[in-house]
């Protein structure tokens, strides 16, 4: 049978607790792993609920939303893979009065803008936010529809601050505080900020605003005196 190993009985000792203990780890390990797989899809049966919720909702106001910025037409949000809402994508088709139901990647980039702003303030309405930053969303835009996403946007200004920037004097109007840089003189630019406030009746009527002076201070290109640009922000 040759040698006998001395050491045999120490040596099954250690192996013995050296297996206990990685079988413990193992167990342990084992038992997170099913743990965090139910959390997980506790957590992912949670999250569908309230994004089919929530897209219910959000479909329905861009439907809302969408007739109201183009004057009519219709509009809709679908999944493009129901069994799996949390990682498929989502297709937005349009039909602007007078056009064919089409993807908005069809349309002109005015309409896109529109339909973008329509899903934005659509989602706003279902979860409104206390500040919204608007960059350039009205540079594509032409003087209809500008005056209806003016009228959209005036139903929101109650209960949240909008920042805009834009170079639109109609978007500029509307504004509560403007902001700006100007250059009186060339090659040297001048913060401009001027609060827009209603002046009492007896002066001039009440829809009437301290919009003429803050004119005259960002037109003074127009008169050619230098040149200048205007970014401002709308609050409430």
């Amino acid at each position: 049978m040759g040698p006998v190993n001395l050491d045999a009985v120490h040596e099954y000792d250690e192996l013995e607790e050296r297996y206990k203990f990685l079988e413990k780890q193992n167990n342990d390990l084992t038992a997170a792993r099913r743990e965090l797989l139910d959390v997980i899809a506790r957590i992912n049966s949670t999250t569908k609920k309230l994004f089919a919720e929530t897209f219910a909702q959000v479909r329905v106001n861009f439907r809302e939303m969408f007739a109201e910025m183009f004057g009519g037409g219709r509009a809709d949000l679908s999944l493009m893979d129901e069994s799996d809402p949390l990682n498929c994508g989502i297709e937005i088709t349009a039909k602007p009065p007078g056009k064919q139901l089409q993807s908005i990647s069809l349309l002109s980039g005015g309409e896109r803008s529109m339909v973008a702003v329509a899903l934005l303030f659509a989602i706003y309405m279902v979860r409104p936010s206390p500040f919204c930053v608007l960059d350039e969303v009205d540079a594509a835009l032409d003087e209809s529809s500008i005056n209806r996403f003016i009228r959209v946007l005036e139903r929101f200004v109650a209960q949240s601050q909008f920042v805009i920037i834009t170079h639109n004097k109609r978007t500029i109007a509307k504004a509560d505080v403007l902001y700006g840089v100007t250059m009186e003189e060339r090659g040297v630019s001048k913060l401009v900020g001027m609060k827009l406030t209603e002046r009492p009746s007896s002066e001039q009527k009440p829809t009437e605003r301290e919009a003429i002076s803050s004119q005259r201070q960002f037109g003074l290109a127009e008169n050619g005196h230098a040149e200048e640009k205007s970014n401002f922000a709308a609050s409430r």
